[in-house]
């Protein structure tokens, strides 16, 4: 069960099901399995622009948010959320795909740049503020080489996992569920601390 100190939990992506399970989708990857563990299910929300669904957590809710108007506009979502249900930024966690992290990597800040991805990008826009929590979930990068980088991303993001990588992928969901799960105000450093540090056994 999540958090009295968790309000609301972001999962960045494309809706539809042509990006269903691509890289660029880990962040609703995520949501799906917190729902599913929790009987939850999500519901269109067109004032929020995105599927909500509500986890119980002692006398408050923790609200899972999967914006619908595609990546580059998730802030719009993430802030009608923000301003309907009244929550402090501080009580809010972005999850979001990172191509600078190696797969198995995962990535906890407090505030910052938005690093080139386009979803946070939009999301501090909308916000007016980098100071928030987000979870970056490494998907590496379709090459070191600079251009071939550059050419090869949106294939990169937009395609699915491979067999091998979503055995891993499971694995790194399950390590994220269970911090997310003991989220206290007292203990936000511990488990930043937890999940920069994990290690992905082979």
């Amino acid at each position: 069960m999540l958090s009295d100190e968790l309000k609301l939990l972001v999962g960045l992506g494309n809706p539809g099901a042509e990006y269903n399970k691509t890289r660029h989708n880990v962040g609703f990857m995520v949501l799906e399995e917190i729902a599913r563990k929790n009987n939850c299910s999500f519901r269109e929300s067109k004032k929020l622009y995105g599927k909500t669904c509500e986890i119980p957590a002692g006398i408050n809710k923790t609200r899972l948010l999967m914006p619908n108007t595609y990546m580059n506009e998730s802030g719009k979502s993430v802030r009608s959320a923000k301003d309907w249900f009244n929550f402090k930024t501080h009580e809010l966690i972005v999850l979001v795909d990172d191509m600078d992290l190696p797969l198995g990597k995962i990535r906890v800040r407090s505030k910052g740049s938005s690093g080139g991805h386009n979803g946070l990008k939009s999301v501090i826009n909308h916000l007016g503020t980098n100071e928030f929590k987000r979870l970056k979930i490494g998907i590496g990068s379709p090459s070191e080489i600079k251009q071939e980088r550059k050419s090869k991303t949106v294939s990169h993001v937009l395609g699915r996992f491979s067999k091998q990588e979503s055995i891993k992928v499971n694995f790194i969901i399950q390590e994220i569920i269970s911090c997310i799960e003991s989220i206290t105000s007292n203990d936000w450093e511990k488990i930043t601390t937890r999940l920069n540090s994990y290690k992905l056994e082979d």
